[in-house]
């Protein structure tokens, strides 16, 4: 938002990565996130920074702030089924003020390019740390058709030696399914990107980047396990 007296809703913050420099701009955000570790990092963050922030741990699943938001932004590949979509979404309308945005980004599922990962452990990252440790990532991958989630793993080296594995599960929506979620949820959909600099969305591109309203005449699911 060009007003700077806007208030700004962060679905699944993390440590603050976006939060922090929005902050820094000059608006008013709140950072909402399940994991408690990030958000201690994120709160470091912010206290470094010298901003005030309110970090809140919650499930976006079930989110009730009793507040409502002119702009609200959050990825949703850690959404593994369809009845925790419609329930953030839902949370997501609640949250939203009439004629507020609500900003989307997400992977557009690139097939050729799971496949031929599966084949291989890829490195991702090789770099030294401040304290003088060699850190090698390599990362394998491995799609599930039946639940669209892409296992992804990444594996840690540090000087030679195998550390930890991190697993980076996510859920892949393929353009026209989350085209009709999304406007099924009673949003409207203002603009399509493939790119963050708004470059039309086309079969080649990266990224879903949705940029979407809200349309009360189109609710047609509200939490899906009521359609049932």
């Amino acid at each position: 938002p060009k007003n700077k007296e806007a208030e700004i809703l962060e679905l699944c913050c993390g440590t603050g990565r976006l939060t922090i420099p929005i902050a820094k701009d000059g608006y008013s955000i709140c950072g909402v996130d399940y994991t408690p570790s990030m958000l201690e990092q994120a709160k470091m963050k912010a206290i470094e920074a010298e901003l005030v922030i309110d970090f809140i741990e919650a499930d976006i699943r079930m989110l009730d702030l009793q507040e409502k938001f002119d702009l609200i932004f959050n990825s949703i590949h850690h959404l593994y089924r369809n009845e925790d979509l419609f329930n953030a979404l839902g949370c997501v309308r609640n949250h939203l003020k009439a004629g507020g945005l609500f900003l989307l980004d997400c992977f557009n599922p690139n097939i050729q390019y799971i496949v031929e990962s599966e084949k291989v452990q890829a490195v991702i990252a090789e770099y030294t740390t401040d304290d003088g440790r060699d850190v090698l990532i390599k990362q394998t991958m491995r799609y599930e058709s039946t639940t669209q989630i892409n296992r992804i793993e990444w594996h840690y080296f540090i000087n030679g030696e195998f550390h930890s594995i991190q697993n980076l599960d996510m859920r892949m929506f393929f353009p026209q399914e989350l085209d009709s979620y999304l406007e099924r949820a009673g949003f409207d959909i203002i603009h399509k990107f493939g790119s963050f600099e708004e470059e039309a969305f086309n079969d080649n591109s990266e990224k879903q980047i949705y940029v979407l309203t809200l349309n009360d005449n189109k609710v047609l699911y509200g939490k899906i396990q009521n359609q049932r």
